[in-house]
């Protein structure tokens, strides 16, 4: 049965969207809602409260946009911003609190100011390999690295990717652990609990590996989920739950946190064509190319409901579609109907709502049920 969606508010993005900066993207809960985008030379921050809107905060980049990923506190006054070879947290005022050196991604000798690799291939071919995030109460910066540090020798010669859990203030790292891959992008995925946190790990067509780590104080675990063929989507609002959809991209599943075991899986199977595909259509594509997917992104509304889309493979048809699907039951996705049409994938903020992006990309509108 199709699901109506409600438009709550649309918010105009602080930079109008070119190729030199980032969409605009929304963090946090409702109580603590934080409006993000990166431009080319620094990352705009403003806190949406429900009462009133706080003025723009803006950290200077140390690094174009193309060489790297960001991220920012629960309370937006600290960034971090990871590059082919640190790792540096900002503050508000725009000085560094602190810088981690590590060895290249690109797996160069090493460089002191971004003019001496801004145009070298192998600097834009890695740019994306790393990422970082602050844990759910901003204490904890978790980054994903090409190790050794900088002031380490690497292990018989060997470099090898690392996952750090530092002191947000201070910048000391507190526990570290291999993570076995060869990164060609990472994206984390926070979890309530500050010493848990989740890493989705791209190498290609090679797989995506997926990493659990927790943090007791003392000493970094780190468990692997889901065979090397899951991409970590999002965690549940109570955290006991995970989402995943698989490589190929053909099925979401749903996970328990404690030890990754699958508890329930839909098939894209139970999407139905797209409806501008018309009947005579069908046999002018292979099976696999008229066949709904998945997308890369999607999340949990609430506890029990999850917002996922096709867009991608929609697009070659006409309009993206977005789906609701039941967590308890895991058996079918109902269409979600918007007033008018959306792009992009749904990007769930866990609380009942989620948010895409306009057509031009230079706003967000704002949804509920």
């Amino acid at each position: 049965m199709p699901q109506p969606a409600r438009l709550i508010t649309t918010i105009a993005a602080p930079l109008a969207f070119s190729r030199a900066d980032d969409p605009p993207r929304l963090e946090g809960r409702s109580a603590a809602r934080l409006l993000v985008q990166r431009g080319d030379t620094e990352l705009i921050v403003q806190r949406l409260e429900p009462s009133a809107t706080d003025p723009v905060v803006r950290f200077p980049a140390p690094w174009p946009r193309r060489f790297g990923e960001d991220a920012v506190s629960p309370a937006g006054d600290l960034a971090v911003f990871t590059g082919p070879h640190a790792v540096r947290a900002v503050d508000s005022s725009g000085s560094t609190r602190w810088e981690l050196r590590h060895r290249c991604w690109a797996d160069c000798a090493g460089h002191e100011s971004v003019a001496e690799y801004a145009h070298d291939r192998g600097h834009h071919r890695y740019h994306g390999s790393g990422s970082a995030s602050f844990s759910a109460d901003g204490t904890l910066v978790w980054a994903h690295i090409r190790g050794p540090l900088a002031h380490e020798e690497p292990v018989r010669g060997r470099y090898t990717e690392e996952w750090l859990v530092i002191d947000a203030g201070e910048g000391t790292v507190l526990g570290r652990a291999r993570t076995h891959t060869a990164a060609a992008g990472s994206d984390h995925v926070p979890h309530p609990d500050p010493g848990q946190m989740g890493l989705s790990i791209g190498e290609g067509q090679d797989g995506t590996p997926l990493r659990w780590g927790r943090w007791d104080g003392h000493a970094l675990t780190v468990d692997s989920f889901g065979d090397e063929d899951r991409v970590l989507l999002a965690v549940s609002p109570s955290g006991d739950r995970l989402l995943t959809v698989t490589h190929d991209q053909d099925t979401l599943a749903l996970h328990r946190t404690a030890d990754g075991t699958v508890e329930a899986e839909l098939s894209a199977d139970v999407i139905p064509g797209h409806p501008a595909l018309k009947a005579e259509q069908f046999d002018l594509f292979e099976d696999d190319e008229s066949r709904a997917f998945f997308d890369y992104e999607g999340g949990f509304l609430d506890e029990d409901t999850v917002v996922v889309g096709t867009a991608e493979s929609d697009e070659e048809f006409g309009a993206g579609r977005h789906w609701l699907v039941d967590t308890t039951l895991m058996q079918q996705a109902e269409p979600l109907v918007h007033p008018f049409e959306v792009s992009g994938p749904p990007r769930a903020l866990g609380d009942g709502t989620w948010y895409t992006l306009s057509a031009t990309e230079n706003a967000l509108h704002l949804w509920t049920r």
